[in-house]
């Protein structure tokens, strides 16, 4: 079994901690994300929900609790646009991920393209929820979020509490990764845990993203980065509400056990990684379980953290590494591809992204 050690920023970060920073664009630009290409404005707002249920697992002094961002189409662009990482998050997502060399006013000082508590468009949506990679702030996973909001989904992006550095509270308290270091099996089956509970409370009778209005029951989607995509096949098979799975980068400790899974998975990866004759073995092993519609795609030149926000900003930092793919062209793609196989397969719109190669992505390269 595998031990993970403290999460790095992401590799693009933590490889080129070492840069200088101090270069004038560096010490003046304003971080930025890049704003969503779907046609309708986008809207969000926070959830604090307690599963009185069961104990934290990783601090059994209380229930667990989950904050919960959700992104969703919005009727206006009124309202704030919504801040990245309070400062409190940032300084401790950024010393305890080892790149203390970023002052933390810069993250808390971005600006997302979604407004908060801006009114929802309405109407009957699918639901995609994403789980982001261990010790990563949900937020890492914005610039996806807001990319399908955009496009018409419900989005609900769940921060696993003690999984990641840094994670705020309405009542002031920033809880810190006790999680970290732990075996990486014991992982999937909490997260798996968190989102049928999340999926309980978002369609249940007293939820206001349930009923009639917006989320349809028969169109549930998941995708996760790194850990929490290898936490994806555990949550499709111990809840079937979730119809479309897709795991970015996200190494299968645990292979996918048989019968396996009948519905639509993507494998979305590093090309230094995830191919069939590539470092990475687990893919290959759990590929002959997944029965339903699926894709093998690998991205050439990407990094870990091109799948995230992360690369976009690491970039803007100036901590690149040579060679890799640009930060802006990583979240292109993840875009693209992730938001199409939702389409496709929530939707039932198809999608000719997904059939194979395109001369457009020369990045991108098919695997069965």
């Amino acid at each position: 079994m595998r031990r993970l050690p403290k999460a790095a920023l992401a590799t693009v970060l933590a490889s080129a901690a070492a840069l200088s920073l101090a270069s004038p664009a560096g010490a003046t630009q304003r971080l930025t994300l890049p704003p969503p290409t779907g046609s309708h404005f986008v809207g969000s707002s926070d959830l604090h929900l307690v599963d009185a249920s069961r104990q934290d697992p990783w601090v059994p002094t209380g229930p667990r609790e989950l904050m919960v961002s959700m992104f969703y189409p919005a009727l206006f662009p009124v309202g704030p646009q919504r801040p990245y990482l309070s400062l409190a998050e940032a300084k401790a997502f950024l010393t305890e991920s080892g790149v203390p060399d970023v002052a933390p006013e810069r993250i808390a000082e971005v600006r997302t393209s979604a407004r908060v508590d801006a009114p929802a468009l309405p109407g009957k949506r699918a639901l995609v929820v994403l789980s982001p990679g261990f010790g990563k702030p949900r937020s890492t996973l914005t610039g996806l979020a807001e990319e399908l909001a955009g496009q018409g989904f419900l989005v609900a992006v769940i921060g696993h509490n003690y999984e990641s550095h840094g994670t705020a509270f309405p009542d002031g308290r920033v809880t810190e990764c006790a999680a970290c270091g732990s075996d990486s099996t014991l992982i999937p089956p909490v997260r798996a845990a968190d989102v049928s509970f999340v999926l309980n409370r978002l369609t249940g009778p007293s939820s206001p993203w349930s009923g009639s209005w917006m989320i349809d029951r028969t169109r549930i989607g998941m995708a996760g980065h790194s850990i929490g995509g290898y936490s994806t096949p555990t949550a499709m098979v111990t809840d079937r509400r979730i119809r479309a799975g897709v795991d970015m980068d996200g190494r299968l400790w645990s292979p996918i056990p048989a019968p396996g899974i009948d519905r639509p998975f993507l494998l979305l990866g590093r090309e230094s990684e995830y191919t069939p004759a590539g470092p990475d073995t687990t893919w290959a092993l759990s590929w002959p379980n997944l029965t339903g519609p699926k894709r093998w795609i690998s991205v050439a030149r990407a990094g870990h953290a091109s799948f995230t926000d992360v690369g976009v900003l690491g970039e803007q930092l100036g901590l690149t590494q040579p060679g890799l793919l640009g930060g802006a062209r990583g979240m292109e793609l993840t875009r693209a591809y992730v938001s199409a196989f939702f389409d496709e397969h929530l939707r039932g719109h198809d999608q000719p992204l997904l059939d194979g190669p395109t001369p457009a992505n020369p990045e991108v390269k098919f695997w069965s």
